[in-house]
């Protein structure tokens, strides 16, 4: 999701999870001069009938509602009525947003939007109780406990979620690929997002998983980039940049991580009604990896600030694109305060890569389309496999007759497997930034 504080210097992408109009005698104090414009601005006939409804509510509706609730519930059918994304965040909500962005967070670990009136999650968020328990991205979650969710808005919904670590709460997702609904019981815990993530795949080729934008993911990443090349007695020949199910955050963020592998050009830009939701950023600083070659993994988990990276970095060329094609979030929210602590989010603008491509409900195409499949592998299948030693009557190798080699193997040991042998995404992009050096070489 992508959002822009208005008159705050925080700006967000993420799928995180008002005024009144009155009309009193001063409307009509200059009436005959005022008349025209007002009755284009002023809906003076759907005013009248919300006036209506709401004393019918108040009088023959079967409780008592006070009129504080039935302002609420009209700001936020108003809202949710324009899209997924716009919405009325009480005081509690709007402040557990602005908590969100530091990495810190009470609840499950998942980033959820609504579809169809259920809560569709868009990501969970790696090393939380949610990713633990097997959710995955496109879940609909439709009932909470015993609780449906259909009815609920998003705010209702996450309010359940949410709540005091230790706590047990149950699930039944829908997923396209189970024939029946799943329950899956989740323990609530406090949720801490490192965003930045890394490790040598081989010698010389790195591997960076950023799993939330937040506002310290750049310094992190740069982090990052030091210790891969220390660890690399040769420098980074190449590094595969992991997005996926990473369902967006900080836009600043975005712009940093685009800026750290580009030395120029414009990066996103957005667009909008009025001239405050307008916005070019462009990069400014030398790439950190100095034109070593790239693979930007995503899929459909990806979304908002994801695609603004990898929309950059395929525009300009810098990062062959990998894996599935991405959620499709290209619109702007600006959360606007509010009297009394509340803030209104509306979607202002729209946000385009650099060549002018829009991906708002169409996504980031990969360069290369990668199926979901996992490397199998067989329990000691090194000493399984027939090798040319193995058959009677080869030739000896010169240095001997070879059975050196087949002990020159470390033994297995109690480590953690390889990514490349447990993630075939990660494999795959390993082999390409090998044969693109292997090219760049001979050129």
């Amino acid at each position: 999701m992508q959002t822009l504080f208005r008159h705050l210097p925080t700006l967000l992408l993420g799928a995180i999870l008002g005024s009144f109009i009155a009309i009193g005698g001063s409307v009509f104090a200059d009436r005959n001069q005022a008349t025209p414009d007002l009755a284009k601005m002023v809906p003076f006939e759907e005013l009248r009938t919300f006036t209506e409804i709401f004393h019918k509510i108040k009088t023959d509706y079967v409780e008592e509602v006070d009129d504080k609730t039935l302002l609420e519930h009209a700001i936020t059918g108003m809202l949710n009525g324009l899209d997924p994304h716009s919405g009325y965040l009480k005081p509690e909500v709007y402040q557990e947003i602005q908590i969100g962005t530091t990495g810190e967070f009470g609840g499950l670990g998942i980033e959820v939007g609504m579809e169809n009136g259920f809560v569709k999650v868009i990501a969970p968020i790696d090393d939380t109780p949610a990713q633990r328990a097997g959710i995955q991205a496109g879940d609909l979650i439709v009932r909470l406990d015993d609780t449906p969710v259909k009815g609920m808005t998003l705010t209702e919904a996450v309010k359940i979620m949410r709540g005091k670590p230790g706590t047990r709460i149950i699930l039944t997702i829908v997923r396209e690929s189970e024939d029946k609904p799943l329950t899956i019981t989740i323990v609530r815990d406090i949720i801490q997002v490192k965003s930045v993530k890394s490790r040598t795949l081989e010698q010389a080729y790195g591997y960076i998983r950023i799993s939330h934008f937040q506002a310290h993911t750049s310094e992190d990443l740069r982090k990052a980039i030091r210790k891969l090349k220390t660890e690399s007695k040769q420098g980074l020949k190449g590094l595969v940049l992991d997005l996926r199910n990473n369902p967006g955050g900080v836009l600043s963020a975005a712009v940093e991580v685009s800026d750290a592998f580009l030395s120029d050009g414009l990066i996103v830009y957005t667009e909008g009604r009025v001239d405050d939701a307008s916005f070019k950023f462009n990069a400014r600083r030398d790439d950190w990896l100095s034109g070593a070659p790239m693979v930007v993994l995503v899929n459909g988990g990806s979304a908002s600030a994801s695609e603004i990276v990898a929309g950059a970095l395929q525009d300009h060329k810098r990062a062959v694109i990998m894996g599935s094609k991405t959620f499709g979030k290209g619109s702007v929210q600006t959360i606007l305060p509010m009297n009394g602590g509340a803030a209104l989010k509306l979607t202002t603008a729209r946000y385009y890569t650099p060549s002018g491509r829009t991906i708002q409900a169409q996504g980031i195409e990969p360069d290369i389309v990668l199926k979901n499949i996992e490397i199998a592998s067989i329990e000691g299948d090194d000493d399984l496999r027939l090798k040319e030693a193995d058959l009677a009557g080869h030739l000896a190798n010169d240095n001997g007759d070879g059975s050196e080699s087949q002990n020159s193997s470390n033994p297995k040991s109690d480590q953690e497997e390889p990514l490349v042998k447990k993630d075939y995404a990660v494999y795959e992009a390993l082999n390409l930034l090998k044969g693109l050096n292997i090219i760049k070489g001979r050129n």
